[in-house]
């Protein structure tokens, strides 16, 4: 009986444990990130990209003044995607949260680019 309340607690605790996960990491997110693009001219390199809830929806946006807001931005599991609006076209951004790093590509009419983002503390 007693290792049958032991095997019960541990499952429970697990469970709880991978419940917690995903909200965690979407809390991880909040908050600004310095991100670095492969292969693109040296102007749009670097930059930031900020995310922060609003009326208890998560949003984003690009640029320090938050210039650039983020559209149909989705977080399920570590991933997080997004698509931009810049210079008369359409960017796809697609990365995974590991801790304080995104990493991915973003896709233009010019091809796909990778990207990494570092958390600011």
């Amino acid at each position: 009986m007693k290792m049958k309340f032991v095997l019960f607690g541990l499952l429970a605790i697990c469970t709880v444990f991978m419940a917690a996960r995903p909200g965690n990491l979407l809390n991880d997110l909040y908050g600004s990130w310095t991100y670095v693009i492969s292969d693109v001219p040296q102007e749009y390199q670097n930059g930031v990209m900020i995310f922060e809830e609003k009326d208890n929806n998560l949003v984003g946006f690009l640029g320090p003044d938050k210039s650039i807001p983020m559209k149909e931005l989705e977080t399920a599991n570590g991933d997080v995607s997004f698509k931009l609006d810049f210079e008369g076209g359409e960017i796809k951004v697609k990365m995974v949260q590991k801790g304080d790093t995104l990493k991915g590509n973003l896709s233009t009419q010019h091809g796909e680019f990778p990207i990494v983002a570092v958390k600011q503390k």
